[in-house]
């Protein structure tokens, strides 16, 4: 040990680490809700980031697999993907036992297969159950462990689950709010499996799970987005549930038109009377008379889930590139069936604000119109919805890891307008906005009529203009944007003057 004075007498250093910016939203995220009972109504959803995790939990027929087939089956394809739960009927207690490697299962298999006494205790919908004399000597697999404890167990199946999270799970026969399976606990007798089966909490078992009634799927979306539960992280929703009504798709579309953050909802509508001019009341024409921004529908008589492949196709977009915004119109739909449509039929699904994938007698065929429920179109909600997070994160940024403080003086200020700036010129590189003319009341310096050279302006007043009151409640003066959105060729006249 070196002796002498410190050095920090003399010299101090300190190092102060600026906090770890907020991560932006991610606008190419899916959920899918469905009622198959894979996912447990505790955990609600789980991630994938491609078609063979989802193909390890749910199986071919399962309709949240069909319709995450067609998310990923796009070009290019979309990476992120969530299922969710629906409880469309009530359902089961249950405990989920430890997940075991593939080497942890090996060891498992052979530990078991030298137990001839084996026992356990569970409760069962408020009874005690014990299971005693359990002789695994001749399993040769893990599944076979499952029979033999389900043979014992009363009021329960036993099943190895052999998919993404391989463990033992225990479910009631009963269904509902009284449905309800305990942590395994030894009996005192004979050899104790409990921990080894995964089934205790000390071995690293979930938490049990309580049944609980059947629920509308607002209820699920709500669940799903909030609390606990929550989310968040995903932009769009879909429910792959052919049993969905007109009516519980109206409730889902106005809770979704209401959510913070900000999210999309699509459904896909095989009602014959959509392509009928003379029908008001069917699903599309009463979201268009909603005036809903944030739903979408498609016509689709060939899948269900069609819009699935919608929102594959849209959320492939890469914000932070270069000119990667897209329309939906003219894009395709692989594993869809592409609509034959009279002329009337078209014009019906236009008027409505109904999307279709529609065969043209050129041989081709393509996603038409690519709209929101008021006819919004779909490329500049999603567009706008990233750029509002892009500047909200920006500002907050600025003020959270700022050292020091932002002042509240006009040089502060236009730090803020600085990074709003920022977020502006990156959506003219990708395309979304774009130089042009502005047609709309002025502010600022602006007037309607003016160019934007840019595509944005940006206007905040002098400091000097809040009242006292204002600004010793630290807030900045209004700061206000015009953007001109690049939009889209979706139809072209073309005259060809001849001359002999």
């Amino acid at each position: 040990m070196s002796t002498g004075l410190s050095v920090t007498d003399v010299v101090n250093v300190g190092i102060n680490l600026t906090p770890v910016a907020a991560a932006q939203r991610n606008f190419g995220s899916l959920m899918i809700v469905g009622s198959s009972p894979v996912i447990d109504v505790a955990s609600r959803s789980r991630l994938y980031t491609s078609m063979a995790g989802v193909s390890a939990d749910f199986s071919s027929s399962m309709q949240e697999y069909l319709a995450a087939q067609l998310f990923f089956s796009q070009s290019p394809q979309p990476s992120i993907l969530y299922i969710g739960r629906w409880a469309e009927t009530a359902t089961n207690g249950l405990i989920n036992g430890a997940i075991f490697s593939p080497a942890q299962q090996a060891t498992l298999l052979a530990a078991l297969q030298a137990i001839t006494s084996g026992s356990t205790r569970m409760v069962i919908d408020g009874v005690t159950r014990n299971a005693q004399s359990l002789n695994f000597s001749g399993i040769t697999n893990l599944n076979g462990a499952a029979a033999i404890l389900q043979t014992a167990l009363t009021g329960a199946t036993v099943a190895w689950m052999p998919d993404s999270n391989a463990r033992f799970v225990v479910t009631s026969a009963t269904t509902g709010t009284n449905s309800s399976v305990s942590y395994a606990s030894t009996t005192g007798t004979g050899t104790d499996i409990s921990a080894l089966l995964g089934l205790t909490q000390a071995s690293g078992s979930s938490a049990p799970v309580a049944g609980i009634a059947a629920e509308s799927p607002l209820a699920a979306v709500t669940t799903l987005t909030s609390g606990a539960s929550s989310i968040g992280t995903s932009y769009g929703l879909m429910i792959a549930d052919t049993s969905v009504t007109t009516n519980q798709h109206l409730a889902v579309a106005a809770y979704i038109e209401a959510l913070n953050p900000s999210m999309i909802y699509g459904i896909t509508t095989q009602d014959p009377a959509t392509i009928d001019p003379t029908q008001t009341t069917d699903l599309a024409s009463q979201l268009k008379g909603f005036n809903y921004k944030r739903t979408f529908s498609q016509y689709s008589t060939s899948s269900p889930y069609a819009v699935a492949s919608i929102f594959g196709r849209a959320f492939t977009v890469d914000f932070t590139g270069n000119n990667t915004t897209i329309t939906l119109k003219f894009k395709t739909e692989p594993g869809v069936t592409a609509e034959s449509l009279t002329e009337t039929q078209a014009a019906t699904l236009k008027a409505k604000n109904c999307n279709v994938f529609v065969n043209y007698r050129n041989g081709t065929a393509i996603i038409q119109e690519g709209v929101m429920a008021n006819g919004y179109f779909f490329d500049e909600v999603h567009g706008t919805d990233w750029l509002q997070d892009d500047v909200q994160n920006a500002v907050w940024n600025l003020l959270y890891t700022s050292p020091t403080k932002v002042p509240q003086t006009d040089p502060g200020v236009h730090l803020i307008t600085t990074v709003i700036e920022n977020s502006l010129a990156d959506a003219v590189n990708n395309g979304l906005v774009a130089p042009g003319q502005w047609n709309a009341p002025g502010f600022g310096q602006l007037s309607m009529g003016d160019f934007l050279p840019k595509g944005y302006y940006v206007y905040a007043p002098s400091v000097s203009t809040q009242s006292e009151a204002i600004r010793s409640t630290r807030v900045a003066p209004t700061i206000q944007c015009a953007i001109k959105l690049a939009g889209a060729v979706h139809f072209a006249n073309v005259q060809i003057n001849v001359n002999r």
